[in-house]
């Protein structure tokens, strides 16, 4: 008598659904960053503004910044106190930013 033949018993689980691919996405929209190399000085710059496209003139605003306050405190720290108060003055202690007077966007700044 011939030997009993086996066979696999069927898969003790169902199977799973054939996986479906993720729906297309569209791409993310590309964002364009313009660097301007316009060097910024102590006085207005005649210019495009990167942001409204504008041909403006920029506003420069002068405000002050760590090294103004430091050279306050060490005036201070000296024994000048009175001459405290100098370098909120002086441009050269200050930070010139340029702004765009047509939308208000911050457009570069120097620093002496």
């Amino acid at each position: 008598m011939d030997p009993p033949s086996y066979t696999s018993p069927p898969y003790p689980y169902p199977q799973p659904p054939p996986t479906m691919p993720p729906p297309m996405m569209p791409p993310p929209p590309h964002t364009v960053h313009v660097v301007s190399t316009v060097g910024f000085g102590k006085e207005s710059q005649h210019m495009t503004c990167p942001h409204c496209h504008a041909s403006i003139a920029t506003r420069v605003n002068s405000e002050a910044n760590t090294k103004t306050h430091l050279f306050a405190l060490l005036l201070c720290i000296i024994g000048c106190w009175c001459c405290a108060p100098c370098p909120y003055c002086m441009d050269s202690c200050m930070v010139q930013k340029h702004y765009c007077p047509a939308c208000n966007s911050y457009l570069g700044s120097t620093e002496n």
